[in-house]
């Protein structure tokens, strides 16, 4: 089994090919679970936007809460998704498609996909699936998004999201952050 090394303090991506931005987030680790504050600020499509948000996870890697803003040509939008045992909840309103996952996964951040590979710890040659609640980047709209993840060895696994029909082999450092992903960024800090 992979381990992987203490949080840095702060982490940034630019992102590039599917969108032109930049990420920025500050992590606090606590024997109660990690915090995680960020921002992305970017241009899809021709379409601007940016993105804050404040997520809590426990110990373990699953996330409790998300706490995300932003704008974008659609208008100001803010949501709030949230745990309640193995039920979630989004803007307060049960979301039982959501249930029994462990991710939140934010379309505008490189940084979420750090939590399923730092929780599930897979030893090389195993694929599993890994569903998160998929927080959209241009109106914050919630969503059930089914993804797999296969240990490739040394800290490259690959990502499938037979949704988007999308896959490809992500690159992560020793604290277990995204260094390489590709056509979406790279991590510069």
């Amino acid at each position: 089994m992979h381990s992987f090394g203490r949080l840095p303090n702060a982490a940034a991506w630019r992102h590039e090919e599917s969108k032109d931005g930049f990420e920025v987030v500050f992590f606090a680790q606590g024997e109660d679970g990690i915090r995680v504050a960020g921002e992305t600020t970017a241009v899809e499509e021709g379409e601007p936007f940016w993105v804050g948000y404040e997520l809590e996870l426990d110990p373990g890697w699953r996330t409790r809460r998300a706490h995300v803003r932003g704008r974008s040509s659609r208008g100001a939008h803010e949501t709030l998704v949230a745990r309640d045992g193995e039920r979630w909840l989004v803007d307060g309103v049960r979301a039982p498609q959501l249930d029994g996952i462990d991710d939140v996964d934010l379309e505008a951040s490189a940084m979420t996909n750090a939590f399923p590979v730092r929780r599930m710890r897979l030893e090389p040659g195993v694929r599993t699936d890994a569903p998160a609640a998929y927080v959209r980047a241009l109106d914050l709209s919630v969503e059930r998004l089914d993804q797999t993840y296969e240990h490739l060895g040394d800290r490259r696994y690959e990502y499938d999201c037979r949704r988007f029909d999308f896959t490809c082999e992500l690159v992560y450092d020793d604290a277990g952050l995204v260094t390489t992903y590709p056509e979406i960024a790279r991590r510069v800090l």
